[in-house]
């Protein structure tokens, strides 16, 4: 009988406030219809997690939501927020895609896939129906999230995205510069019903800033952001005159947008422009020489914070005209008195230069650090990778939220206005309103260690531990310790001990959240520590090349002063194990009668646990052997090693069963299942550098099953008593929770699926190769990129068709037959029209199409040879004469007809078919139009009423009254509402 297996599932993440590789934005509180929902002030940050969104409450460091998506297994990258509803975000991730979602109620309203690397930059435009994304592909691409498409892809740039910006000239203000400037020209057609799409400012790593066209579809003006290598940021105003980029060493560019002359060149429809739009203005330096990752103005204006990767974010202010006029006067009159000081010396008369301009003085000549001057440093409490202005209600002070590496969330408040004392150069006091901190720890987790029954988790990193409830996934307590290498809690799961890379043992009480007692137990790093299955006393293993023994006793201490006593636990040594190289692991064998100890000579020591005698030799590794793990019934050990290798032996003999190679990279933790219960005391996981955890077979020495989610190296792992879940923490500071479903898996199945994601894997870099080599590089292209999604979409349409036109020629040939002779006898259709309620062919391939989602149906249409298209174009042609789904059959009409023109033109069989659709169609557009025309106008009317019966008036008695006797001899108007 073939043997199966329970499957392990992701179930929950923790210890993880916010990743390195996202950025983190800064939103008001939820707003209900009656006021604030869960206000606390500062806000919420908006923050990515691996492959999450999480939103928290900076203040009350609360999460209040968690957004995923089961489909999508990459990371985070960028998340940005719409202007025009605060409630929309879109969420760029590593593999390329992009995500719409809807905060109130964390479901994902669209998603897109075009590009094929991570994105860089996202930007909402100002009203909040399209979308610009850049990636590492060098790639822009421009999405219209109301015909949830993606209209054009814009090449230009070498490198990856750094920043993108929309710069959309206002309606009145396009239509303006058009009749000012353009009124005379001949060349030029009426802008007052001309809809510009806006222009694209963006910056690449190749130290290029451009502005794109979006209306012509081009790069109208390229200038070289850096001088001294790559542009890593770039921030827009908040009216769009001007811009700053950032590149290495502290530089930072300031640019003037010439937005008169945007406004002009939209009107400009034919006729091209020499004028440059882009000026810079100078160049500043931060204090940091480290390159800059981010600029942001404040909302507001008048402020810029940037930062770098250290642990400070540097503040700007940006002088009004008053202040820039006043320090360009100081200057004049320092510079007058050197030159009469200088006159004076040489007995020269000098009369004083005319003062009459000084203060009206054109603030454009005025360098740009006079205009933009240093502010505040705010230092923060780890690196800083984003940071985002707060800006809610009015205030005397800002804030400024940012988000740091070591896994925290920090909003500062810094007061705009100074003290009266302080001098203007003496910088304005800053402090920390709230942070969130107490969710995750600051490092990497080296160690896990779970309580006897199942309940409480321990880890323990560099600098902190703290113990976690498993079932609600809070933290209950965080202890300062040191650089902790390993840890386990001691029978009764009161107590946690901790080993450090002093060479010291750490004993904590959790209950009273306190060190009781600090133990110099080696003189190199505890690299391991394991408790005997008696729970009475302790082994651990150094690098000082020697494995020390402690009992748990209970010894009664004078409590000074008095003459009373107290109870007080301590670790007490008794016995050492001396070897020959540092130890890396060390385990007790379940029956109590044997000690493995894993060495940094790449072997394996069995020793007696009673006599401290070698029993066995294991070699085999070729590298140190970094863990080991004994199974429940004390006959195998398994062991792993830096040489990505598994070996299983048996401690009867010290004999090799098996030598697998396992992972990708050094694994760092193997684990048996502590039990058999159901046959797989044999089991075992294993975890390692290259993102994974296997779950093995020690019997069969085959692979069960592959545990994918990590997205950094994976450090430690622990297995539950019960064998119901296991726990990991990696690189990327989360601790996630593996859980047994009660699924069964197969072998075979497993490696199925397995050779199926390779062959999906490799079948989608084969057509974006493809796709590579055919494009011929031109600046635009279109937005699609085909997917495995996108190929089965096309092949369930173009098995529909088959399908649909089968069953349409035999329904007409029953027809005709019908018409011949009545009797005749209904056809035999395909099953699937009978088992969709008897549907007609036309209505099939309408259901088809119309699941196929949004973003995808072009890529899907591309699938389609052209002998497929050549029989879409008749159930087009049925859907127009029956106005089904109009919008959705002028989107695919026009898409096909603008792919296949040359073929569609050189054949005269479609020129029929296309006269009748478009006959059709022009029948069924006309109608639809005249009936939003209807809607439109009673939609005006309803809205006229509501507003006059809304407004009241309020006026003097006395004053009516008079009003009233000098309008009693006047005719007056009267109007009446034609409906």
């Amino acid at each position: 009988m073939v043997k199966s297996y329970l499957k392990y599932e992701h179930s929950r993440t923790f210890g993880l406030i916010t990743s390195a590789s996202s950025n983190a934005v800064w939103t008001l509180d939820e707003t209900g219809p009656n006021g604030p929902l869960r206000s606390s002030g500062t806000g919420r940050a908006i923050v990515g997690a691996d492959e999450e969104v999480l939103c928290w409450d900076v203040k009350k460091g609360e999460l209040l939501g968690r957004w995923r998506d089961g489909d999508c297994s990459a990371e985070v990258t960028t998340i940005t927020r719409s202007q025009a509803d605060p409630d929309i975000c879109a969420v760029g991730y590593g593999d390329g895609s992009i995500r719409i979602w809807d905060s109130r109620t964390a479901t994902i309203v669209m998603n897109f896939n075009g590009h094929r690397s991570a994105i860089t930059a996202l930007v909402f435009d100002e009203s909040g129906v399209r979308v610009a994304s850049g990636a590492k592909d060098t790639d822009i691409i421009i999405w219209d999230l109301v015909a949830e498409v993606g209209l054009f892809r814009l090449r230009g740039h070498k490198d990856l995205i750094t920043d993108i910006q929309f710069l959309q000239p206002r309606a009145n203000e396009i239509s303006m510069a058009t009749n000012d400037v353009n009124s005379t020209d001949d060349d030029m057609k009426s802008s007052l019903d001309y809809h510009h799409m806006g222009f694209l400012l963006t910056t690449s790593k190749d130290a290029l800033i451009k502005i794109w066209d979006l209306g012509t579809q081009h790069c109208i003006e390229t200038h070289v952001a850096q001088t001294n290598g790559e542009c890593w940021s770039m921030g827009l105003s908040p009216d769009g005159a001007g811009c700053v980029t950032a590149g290495n060493d502290g530089e930072l560019t300031v640019w003037s947008i010439d937005l008169q002359g945007l406004r002009e060149a939209t009107a400009q429809i034919v006729r091209g422009s020499e004028r440059k739009y882009l000026q810079t203005r100078g160049t500043l330096y931060r204090q940091g020489r480290d390159k800059t990752l981010g600029i942001k103005f404040h909302p507001h204006g008048g402020y810029i914070a940037a930062h770098g990767s250290e642990k400070a974010v540097e503040l700007w202010r940006i002088r009004s005209e008053n202040e820039v006029q006043k320090a360009l006067a100081r200057k004049r009159k320092r510079r007058r008195e050197k030159i009469l000081a200088m006159a004076a010396e040489d007995d020269k008369s000098v009369g004083h230069p005319p003062d009459g301009n000084g203060g009206n003085e054109n603030i454009s000549s005025a360098h740009i650090t006079e205009v933009i001057i240093p502010c505040v440093t705010v230092r923060t409490g780890g690196k800083v990778r984003s940071i985002d202005w707060g800006a809610g209600r009015a205030s005397k002070n800002l804030q400024l939220l940012t988000a740091t590496a070591n896994n925290q969330l920090e909003i500062y408040s810094i007061p705009i206005k100074k003290k009266e004392t302080k001098s203007e150069s003496e910088p304005p006091e800053y402090n920390l309103m709230a942070s969130v901190d107490m969710p995750g720890h600051r490092t990497d987790v080296r160690a896990l260690a779970l309580s006897s029954d199942d309940r409480m988790l321990a880890s323990a990193s560099n600098g902190s531990l703290k113990v976690w409830n498993i079932r609600t996934q809070s933290c209950i307590r965080t202890l300062e310790c040191g650089y902790a290498l390993c840890a386990c809690f001691l029978p009764g799961d009161k107590l946690v001990v901790v080993g450090n890379r002093n060479g010291e043992l750490e004993l904590f009480d959790i209950a009273s959240s306190s060190l009781i007692e600090t133990v110099k137990a080696h003189e190199g790093p505890i690299w391991t520590l394991h408790v005997h299955p008696n729970g009475k006393s302790i082994a651990t293993g150094s690098a000082d090349k020697c494995a020390k023994f402690f009992s748990f006793e209970v010894v009664q201490e004078e409590i000074p002063g008095s003459k009373r006593t107290t109870s007080r636990f301590k670790l007490v040594h008794n016995r050492t194990l001396k070897v020959t190289d540092d130890i890396l692991s060390l385990r007790f064998s379940p029956d109590s009668r044997l000690i493995a100890v894993s060495l940094l000579d790449n072997t394996v020591k069995v020793f007696f646990v009673d006599s401290l005698r070698l029993f066995l030799n294991l070699y085999g590794h070729k590298l140190p052997v970094l863990n080991l793990d004994i199974s429940y019934d004390s006959k195998l050990i398994v062991t792993c090693s830096a040489d990505k290798n598994i070996r299983l032996w048996g401690l009867d003999f010290g004999d090799c069963h098996k030598a697998f190679f396992a992972h990708q990279d050094s694994i760092m933790q193997v684990a048996f299942v502590p039990h058999n219960q159901d046959g797989n005391g044999h089991h075992f996981f294993s975890a390692s550098k290259d993102r994974l955890i296997k779950y093995w077979d020690g019997d069969k020495f085959e692979q069960i099953q592959k545990l994918q989610g990590h997205h950094g190296e994976i450090w430690a792992l622990a297995v539950s008593r019960t064998g119901d879940f296991l726990v990991s923490a990696s690189h990327d500071k989360s601790i996630r929770v593996w859980l047994q479903k009660d699924e069964q898996i197969f072998l075979e199945e497993e490696r199925e699926k397995e050779l199926e994601e390779l062959y999906e894997n490799t079948l989608t870099a084969t057509l974006e190769q493809d796709n590579e080599t055919g494009e011929d590089k031109s600046e635009v292209a279109p937005a699609g990129k085909q997917t495995i999604d996108t190929l089965m979409a096309g092949e369930k349409i173009s098995e529909a068709l088959e399908i649909g036109i089968l069953d349409m020629e035999i329904v007409e040939e029953w027809t005709r037959a019908h018409l011949m002779q009545p009797k005749t006898a209904p056809p035999a259709r395909d099953a699937i029209f009978m088992a969709y309620d008897n549907i007609s062919a036309e209505g099939h391939v309408l259901n088809v199409v119309q699941k196929v989602k949004a973003a995808f149906l072009q890529d899907a249409l591309l699938v389609l040879p052209f002998e497929k298209v050549a029989i879409f174009f008749s159930f087009l042609r049925l859907w127009a004469e029956r106005q089904w789904n109009m919008p959705l059959t002028c989107r695919i009409l026009f898409f096909l007809l603008k792919t296949h023109h040359r073929q569609i033109v050189a054949s005269k069989t479609l020129r029929p078919m296309l006269d009748g659709i478009r006959h059709n169609l022009r029948r069924a557009l006309q109608r639809q139009k005249d009936e939003m025309g209807f809607n439109l106008a009673a939609l005006k009317f309803i809205g006229n009423q509501i507003r006059d019966k809304g407004t009241k008036d309020y006026v003097d008695e006395a004053l009516w009254a008079e009003e009233e006797k000098l309008d009693k001899g006047r005719k007056k108007r009267a109007f009446i509402d034609v409906a």
